[in-house]
C-alpha cells in the first residue's frame, strides 16, 4: 500500500500538488504524509472525530474535487470542523478526546501503526484542519496513492 497525504490548499494549489504527487515528484511542504493508509482509513478518522465531539452522523465522506485527478479528494466542512475541534474539545469525564480518537483509530482493522504514531498523525491533521480559512478559499484535501 502507498500513502495518503493531507494538506491545506486552495483548489488550484491542490490540483498542482496532486499533479506533483502523481508524477512521483516531491510535493511542497506543509502536509501530513501517512504511510500505509488509504482515503478509506482517513474517512474512518473523520467518523471517530465526529463521534468524539458529539457531531456523529454528519457528512464525513470525502468527495472527488476535479476530474483532473481521481486521487485528490476534498474533506467536507463537517469533518474539517470535527477534526479541528479535537484540539480544544472538552468533555466531562471523557479525558483527552484527541488521545481517545487516536487510540480507537489505531485499533482499527489493518491499521499499520500503533496508538503513539496515530496520536502524532491525528494531532498534525487536527492542526491542519484548524488552519483552513474559508475567507481565503482554502480547504483540507486528501491525496491517496
Amino acid at each position: 500500500m502507498g500513502f495518503t497525504e493531507i494538506f491545506v490548499a486552495t483548489h488550484s494549489e491542490a490540483l498542482k500538488r496532486a499533479a506533483a504527487l502523481e508524477s512521483g515528484g516531491a510535493a511542497p511542504s506543509g502536509g501530513v504524509r501517512i504511510p500505509g493508509i488509504s482515503d478509506f482509513e482517513f474517512e474512518q478518522l473523520g467518523d471517530l472525530a465526529g463521534a468524539a465531539v458529539h457531531a456523529a452522523g454528519a457528512d464525513y465522506e470525502l468527495a472527488m474535487v476535479d476530474v483532473a485527478s481521481d486521487s485528490l479528494l476534498g474533506v467536507p466542512p463537517a469533518m474539517v470542523r470535527a477534526l479541528a475541534e479535537l484540539l480544544s474539545y472538552e468533555s466531562e469525564g471523557e479525558g483527552n478526546v484527541l488521545d481517545d480518537v487516536a487510540e480507537r483509530w489505531a485499533a482499527g482493522e489493518d491499521m499499520p501503526f500503533a496508538a503513539d504514531d496515530a496520536r502524532k498523525y491525528v494531532q498534525q491533521v487536527a492542526e491542519l484542519a484548524r488552519g483552513v480559512d474559508e475567507n481565503s478559499r482554502t480547504g483540507l484535501y486528501v491525496w491517496s496513492s
